[in-house]
């Protein structure tokens, strides 16, 4: 008998239904000569540390660095999985040979080698490799199955990212915890979720330290088309009321007018980032509830794999497009012009040299049901009409650029036509999609001028703010992941950088999600922001590779040349230890500064409300600078004594109208005063910018120094 080990019991089910394996056992499939049977994702993991030594459940900073020689794996503590595990172990040693159907990626690879190594399998094993799990595929993927082999280097890979993530993952979060955690706080540190928290905590610093500035733009109307002055931002009022007089004693006049004819490119296809993405844009899913409408839509058969970081299709699925496209009866106002002639085979769209494992996510020849959640639904046609409009033709722009001058004051103005809409006609009916291109069409409708032509015009003042960076949303997120923290809008640069992304498309969400988890990020309606807990976590993190995405970016780099068999799995994690290594040898030695669990202070204006739990910061070395005997913690407003009605010392956290940085607040307590500052707005003398001090009574001071 042939055994089928597949990922879930539903795909099992599909795959014992195309083999004729129609005879339900316990915990099995059989029949035709197949026996089909399923495990329920991950039934083994690495071992933990106290499965080497019982000694090792105590966190200690004495036992550290923990490095297993060699690894080992276990079962999950699962009655139901470690049941159907004995049913494998016993197919496994009674089959003639082994038949991996895993999910086909570098994850699914993983959990199944490792069951077949737990089950002590010597059987000869090969791969089932498909990109859907329509009857058609699965049909096909078993005439042309591979030898496990062929898979070595992608389960290499898989194996050193497991490895690798345990290292740091348990050595790092219990050196922090030990050093910085006190004796109440566990605090998580994990190699793609702790640089991707520093990318949150520095785009919420640059927030925090903006100062926002008016400024003044000269602008003036002619003939109806509305002109901004080329020259830098005025700073002042009485500049810009200046150019105001000199713009009305002159005449307005054209230097240049220039017409270009342009087309702007089709969307690319969805692998599983652009998709998050653009879920969370337009409908505000979350990564992880994305991918699991996604995974739903392709184990019902609908669309190809999900968990994919490519946006193309291979040259050899070219004849099968008009299937597909015939079968979408939901769109076949769009799919019809595309079917009464050849599709086309362009190298933007199929592209063997792109794709890794799986193509892009497309949809298949098997059309929904009504069965869906509306969120399927949404999620499908997504996918659906992106697909369709990678085969229109290009959008067709005039972009008209003019330039004039009033005096010596140059002036340009711009605008945009769409001249036809070539796959934009797809999105015609699509509310929100309409909404996005009016906003970026909004350029205005501007004649044609002469240059050298004159006339009168009205000139304004325009006043603005400058704007501060925005908060992350989970897409924007997402992408910085994706990017490694580089701002990236260009689709082709992007497609190149993926492979120093940090995390993997088919686990960022689950990242993202443990972030929420932690307490370490919140969300505000659609932004994404850093906890108190999770700033001080990253402040007190002092070795860049823990937090460096670009650093983590060259990790996932050589964990992918590992997949493509260009680098030692064993070379990579030595690489680990020794940095593991280093880093428990270097944060041992540290000045502690403890992040805790504390009771919130309570100052007199709160004596009558009810304690409650709140994050706490301690200086461990350091006592309270009045008192001299308490340590000091964090509340609600201020870091102060914990023995406040005995001492009374706090910081507040705002001071003459600016808010503190805990590092300046962190000068102020231990040095006795801050480096200079800026941006102080209700100081009683008017003071804008000094020093903060500490005066003999402990109170605080600004100091023009």
């Amino acid at each position: 008998m042939k055994l089928c080990i597949a990922e879930k019991p539903s795909v099992a089910r599909d795959i014992a239904k195309v083999l004729g394996a129609d005879v339900p056992k316990q915990g099995y499939f059989e029949g035709n000569g197949y026996w089909v049977t399923w495990t329920f994702g991950h039934f083994c993991t690495l071992k933990e540390p106290h499965d080497y030594s019982p000694h090792l459940k105590s966190w200690a900073l004495f036992n550290l660095p923990i490095i297993p020689e060699p690894f080992g794996i276990k079962l999950i503590e699962n009655a139901g999985a470690q049941k159907q595990f004995k049913t494998i172990e016993k197919l496994v040693q009674d089959c003639e040979e082994v038949i991996n159907c895993g999910d086909a990626g570098q994850e699914g690879e993983l959990i199944q080698r490792w069951v077949l190594q737990k089950a002590k399998c010597k059987k000869p094993t090969k791969r089932l490799w498909i990109s859907s799990l329509t009857e058609e595929a699965i049909k096909e993927g078993f005439a042309n199955l591979k030898p496990a082999e062929d898979y070595q280097n992608l389960y290499l890979a898989g194996n050193a990212r497991a490895i690798g993530d345990w290292l740091l993952g348990i050595n790092a979060t219990r050196l922090f915890t030990k050093k910085f955690g006190g004796n109440k706080t566990v605090l998580s540190i994990g190699r793609v979720q702790t640089p991707t928290l520093a990318m949150i905590v520095q785009r919420q610093k640059e927030i925090d330290a903006f100062d926002t500035e008016e400024y003044w733009e000269l602008k003036t109307n002619y003939r109806d088309v509305l002109f901004t002055a080329a020259i830098d931002r005025l700073k002042t009022k009485e500049k810009a009321e200046k150019g105001l007089e000199y713009l009305k004693q002159n005449l307005f006049k054209i230097i240049s007018f220039e017409i270009k004819e342009g087309k702007e490119k089709n969307p690319r296809l969805f692998d599983l980032t652009a998709l998050q993405v653009e879920a969370n844009k337009k409908y505000g899913y979350s990564a992880e509830n994305t991918l699991k409408y996604i995974q739903s839509l392709y184990e019902k058969k609908h669309t190809t794999y999900p968990r994919v970081d490519t946006t193309y299709l291979s040259e050899s699925l070219h004849p099968k497009i008009a299937g597909i496209l015939q079968s979408m009866n939901f769109y076949l106002e769009f799919t019809a012009p595309l079917l009464a002639q050849p599709i086309p085979k362009s190298k933007t769209v199929f592209d063997d040299a792109k794709v890794t494992d799986h193509h892009a996510i497309i949809p298949t020849e098997i059309p929904p049901s009504s069965n869906l959640s509306r969120e399927e639904k949404l999620i499908y046609d997504l996918i659906a009409k992106r697909f369709i409009t990678v085969f229109y033709p290009e959008c067709k722009i005039s972009n008209t650029l003019v330039e004039g001058q009033v005096g010596t004051i140059p002036f340009k103005t711009s605008g945009r036509q769409i001249l036809e809409l070539g796959w934009r006609q797809v999105y015609v009916k699509d509310k929100k999609e309409e909404a996005e291109k009016k906003e970026k069409d909004e350029e205005q409708t501007i004649p044609e001028f002469k240059a050298g032509e004159k006339g009168p015009h009205k000139p304004i003042i325009h006043q603005g703010k400058t704007s501060p960076p925005k908060p992350y949303t989970e897409a924007t997120l997402l992408r910085a992941m994706e990017t490694a923290g580089k701002q990236v809008d260009d689709e082709e640069l992007r497609e190149m950088m993926k492979n120093n992304g940090i995390g993997r498309p088919s686990t960022r969400a689950n990242i993202i999600e443990t972030l929420f988890k932690r307490n370490y990020i919140e969300r505000k309606k659609k932004n994404i922001l850093a906890t108190s807990t999770g700033v001080q976590l990253i402040d007190t993190i002092q070795d860049e590779l823990l937090k460096s995405p670009e650093l983590t970016g060259e990790w996932e780099f050589k964990l992918r040349k590992i997949e493509r068999g260009e680098y030692d799995a064993s070379q990579f994690k030595e690489e680990l230890i020794t940095m593991v290594t280093n880093l428990t040898r270097n944060v041992i030695n540290e000045k502690a500064k403890v992040i805790s669990i504390q009771e919130e202070i309570q100052t007199k204006e709160k004596k009558e409300s009810t304690p409650r739990k709140t994050v706490a910061i301690i200086w461990e070395e350091e006592q309270c600078p009045k008192c001299k005997e308490s340590k000091l913690m964090k509340g609600k407003t201020a870091i102060g004594c914990s023995n406040f009605k005995g001492c009374g010392f706090k910081v507040p956290f705002q001071i003459f109208g600016k808010k503190l940085t805990e590092k300046q607040i962190q000068d102020l307590i231990i040095k006795g005063k801050s480096s200079k500052l800026k941006g102080f707005t209700e100081h009683p003398e008017s003071l804008l910018e000094g020093v903060l001090r500490l005066r003999d009574n402990f109170n605080i001071e600004l100091k023009a120094d």
